[in-house]
């Protein structure tokens, strides 16, 4: 598997319409904000095919981690973990010194495991219950 930085946003956006759309009952409108152009996306490889994306709003020297999606036939297998990680560890070469998502409360301990920290009141997103979550980023490793 493999994780790369893409400007093929209708591959991003294929994965989030399975995922949120029609798996989550999203709405079309709420999950294609047109915000898309003003992000930085990642896709996950396993050979051929795009299994799992992630955007990243860059906020300052916050960057803001959204619409984390894995195709259903591969969760359970670390492809989110290995996205996440990937992505989170090149954030701070960036310039990015800390990262923020809102995750869905039955995602909280996945995001855990990852280091990120709960903090805020439960709210709705969509129609699902999210928590907002933090993490500090180590400073940017120079080689």
């Amino acid at each position: 598997m493999r994780v790369e930085e893409t400007h093929d946003i209708a591959a991003c956006q294929a994965i989030r319409r399975a995922v949120f759309i029609e798996e989550q009952g999203v709405s079309e409108a709420e999950e294609m904000d047109g915000l898309d152009d003003d992000c930085h996306h990642y896709l996950l490889w396993e050979g051929e095919i795009a299994i799992a994306t992630l955007r990243v709003k860059p906020m300052d020297e916050t960057a803001k981690i959204q619409r984390v999606a894995v195709l259903k036939a591969h969760r359970g297998k670390g492809a989110g973990a290995l996205l996440m990680q990937t992505v989170v560890r090149e954030l701070p070469q960036d310039g990015f010194s800390k990262a923020v998502l809102g995750s869905q409360v039955t995602a909280i301990p996945f995001y855990t495991k990852l280091g990120f920290a709960v903090y805020g009141p439960v709210y709705d997103d969509a129609g699902i219950d999210h928590r907002e979550m933090e993490m500090t980023l180590a400073p940017p490793v120079w080689d």
